[in-house]
């Protein structure tokens, strides 16, 4: 299994099988990186410039995969949990943790090997679980009854949030 820097599990074997489309490919196949960071790349960016920065993996290219391009990145979108489904609920103005947090599947390059950023989201249950080392982002979990509680507590308070409430009821009417 895969590892962190500091020697814990991510949580899969290989993080390639869990990557989108890069973050860098534009929606209609060409290489943002290349286009906008030529400086920290002239090379690959010179190359892209002459196939008009096509994206050589999204035009289908047979010699080029995702692991193949020096500034694949991969974020995953989806706020949710890729291990138990449980969603993001955020409140504006809320210093409240984050139900889900960033995990990396890969990390930056090391020096020796070419790695990528490639990261999912999971609740903070099924992370600490994963770099605990028992559990694996593919198993078929269940959000924990706390993970549960929690977002169903932001829930409600969103809910309260939609009901009107005048300023006078809400802060005090002093003018009595």
């Amino acid at each position: 299994m895969e590892k962190t820097p500091e020697g814990t599990s991510v949580g899969v074997d290989d993080p390639y099988e869990h990557a989108g489309v890069c973050d860098h490919v534009t929606d209609d196949g060409r290489c943002r990186y290349a286009f906008e960071f030529p400086e920290h790349d002239p090379e690959f960016a010179r190359e892209r410039r002459t196939d008009d920065f096509a994206c050589p993996v999204a035009a289908d290219d047979e010699d080029w995969n995702w692991a193949d391009c020096p500034h694949f990145r991969s974020r995953n979108p989806d706020r949710e949990c890729v291990r138990c489904g449980l969603e993001e609920r955020r409140l504006a103005h809320d210093d409240e943790r984050p139900l889900l947090e960033e995990h990396h599947l890969s990390y930056a390059d090391d020096g020796e090997n070419l790695s990528h950023e490639i990261t999912v989201y999971l609740c903070r249950w099924c992370h600490a679980k994963v770099h605990d080392s028992w559990a694996r982002v593919t198993d078929d979990a269940a959000p924990e009854a706390e993970a549960l509680a929690e977002a169903e507590q932001r829930r409600s308070k969103e809910q309260q949030e939609f009901g009107f409430e005048s300023a006078a009821e809400r802060y005090g009417d002093d003018r009595e």
